[in-house]
């Protein structure tokens, strides 16, 4: 069973289609996996191993009765601890929402649901999605399954960790503005923002709605393409879901063909600030893509220089707007004063002790930005940035068929390095954040290891509604690499056993 939970999430499919083993196994053997490193790892918020397990029986039955079913079916998954699940805890890594159980599940959820996916548990994030390393959660941070003295990415660094540490070979993650790309990066697993809009946001706890994105997270392409394939698709619920046909993503990523595709290197993501090994680590990259066939061409985005500053003006904005509804009166913690309470104080105390530093910090500044006489100098110009980094996609895409950047300046760094510092933290985002305000899917996939032997990571972008493209560079280029590397690279990760690294 330890060699059957190293396979990718395609294989341990075919093994169950095969008869070889049966979901009861596959998933009992990542529970104990879970069991046995999560203590150190603190990757998930909430197991349910009940619930998970009953899954599986259902699946083997209706597998033995001879029953056509999804090609995933009877695989676990992890779910990102922001995704509403009925009847099981969903926290968004908050105080405030302690002891939660929602009355529903999120579209994608009820998708993976009815695909016959175990769900394994929650996974542990940055407080309402607000970090980048997964230091924020009210819960205690997640550690890199490299490194346990290093962060694993942010806010989905639970999600990632799990992947990566072999405890689940598929899991869901959210991406506001690199949450899902770049955990990816610094743990050596495959991360994917889809074209917004093309999975339903339909019981997300929203952070800022124009934002935010739900994805795989995985091990190899070929399993990012089936997982999005599942959890694609319209969603009358959600007033931003796109009506388009879910894409052929597997069919993309198996074929590992790039003759003739044109790759755009932003030149404004590659140089200052971006770590000298993760820089030949892409160059690295660019090189195996050009021989395959592949035309690297040079682009410049010169607003992209500007859309971190308008990325931390709109996603407060956002927040703040989407935070409110977490007022003591409704739902979660509620904190009452001693003396003569009020709505007014009740929401104040609850506020004050069920939110952390950094979500106290981005209410404030986007509370600000959206006040009566600032508006139009903060926000209303924020806006008009994102407009123009829009019309920079627009402008390199009629050039190349995908854009490629690092996906972030550097590799995992210590715990507790940045945390007392945001402006240093926010600038881990600054590769993957252009693809958010522009609403294009982004895809980060390992490109080899850099300082200290960690991982480092690629991204590839591409036009909204064009993520097929994402899957056949992505996938030509696992399949460069790891043949050079002589196989895949969380291959050459420290052993986790029993919670020694």
């Amino acid at each position: 069973m330890t060699e059957m939970i190293r396979r990718s999430a395609a294989a341990q499919a075919a093994a169950l289609g095969a008869g070889e083993i049966s979901s009861e196994e596959l998933t009992r053997a990542h529970l104990d996996r879970i069991a046995a490193v999560d203590g150190d790892l603190n990757a998930f918020l909430h197991v349910n191993e009940e619930q998970a397990l009953t899954t599986a029986r259902d699946i083997d039955s209706r597998r033995a009765a001879g029953e056509e079913l999804h090609g995933l079916a009877g695989v676990p998954v992890a779910v990102k601890d922001v995704v509403v699940t009925e009847g099981q805890p969903t926290t968004a890594g908050s105080k405030i929402l302690e002891g939660w159980i929602p009355p529903y599940d999120a579209t994608l959820v009820e998708k993976l649901r009815a695909a016959g996916l175990p769900i394994l548990g929650k996974t542990n994030m940055d407080e309402f999605a607000m970090g980048s390393s997964t230091e924020t959660s009210a819960y205690g941070p997640t550690r890199n399954p490299w490194d346990r003295d290093r962060i694993p990415g942010g806010s989905g660094g639970g999600s990632a960790a799990a992947v990566g540490a072999y405890e689940a070979p598929l899991a869901i993650g959210t991406d506001t503005g690199g949450s899902i790309r770049q955990p990816g990066a610094v743990t050596g697993t495959v991360g994917v923002k889809p074209t917004y809009g093309s999975v339903s946001r339909y019981g997300l706890i929203a952070m800022a709605s124009s934002l935010d994105q739900a994805g795989p997270v995985t091990r190899t392409v070929e399993d990012s393409a089936l997982l999005h394939e599942l959890i694609a698709g319209h969603d009358r619920r959600d007033s931003t879901s796109l009506t388009d046909p879910v894409g052929a993503f597997a069919a993309a990523a198996r074929s590992q063909d790039v003759k003739g595709l044109r790759v755009g290197v932003i030149a404004e993501l590659e140089g200052e600030g971006f770590a000298p090994e993760v820089r030949a680590r892409f160059t690295e990259s660019l090189a195996q893509l050009e021989q395959a066939g592949a035309e690297i061409v040079r682009v410049s985005c010169p607003n992209f220089s500007y859309a971190l500053g308008a990325y931390y003006l709109i996603m407060p904005s956002e927040a703040s707007s989407n935070l409110a509804k977490f007022d003591g009166m409704r739902f979660g913690l509620r904190v009452v004063p001693e003396e003569s309470p009020t709505a007014e104080s009740v929401m104040k105390a609850t506020r004050g002790a069920g939110f952390g530093d950094e979500v106290k910090r981005r209410i404030l500044l986007g509370t600000y930005a959206l006040s009566a006489g600032y508006y139009d100098a903060y926000y209303g110009s924020a806006q008009k940035v994102r407009t123009l980094v829009q019309r920079d996609f627009a402008a390199a895409f009629e050039q190349v068929d995908v854009l490629a950047s690092p996906t972030a300046p550097t590799v995992a760094f210590r715990l507790g390095e940045k945390v007392d510092d945001p402006t240093a933290m926010y600038m881990n985002d600054i590769a993957t954040i252009p693809a958010n305000l522009a609403g294009v899917p982004g895809i980060s996939l390992p490109s080899g290891l850099a300082e200290d032997g960690l991982p480092a990571g690629i991204q590839f972008l591409a036009p909204a509604r064009a993520d097929e493209r994402l899957y056949r560079v992505g996938g030509a280029l696992e399949a460069l690499l790891e043949d050079s590397w002589g196989g895949p690279l969380l291959a050459k990760a420290p052993e986790l056993t029993g919670g020694a690294n």
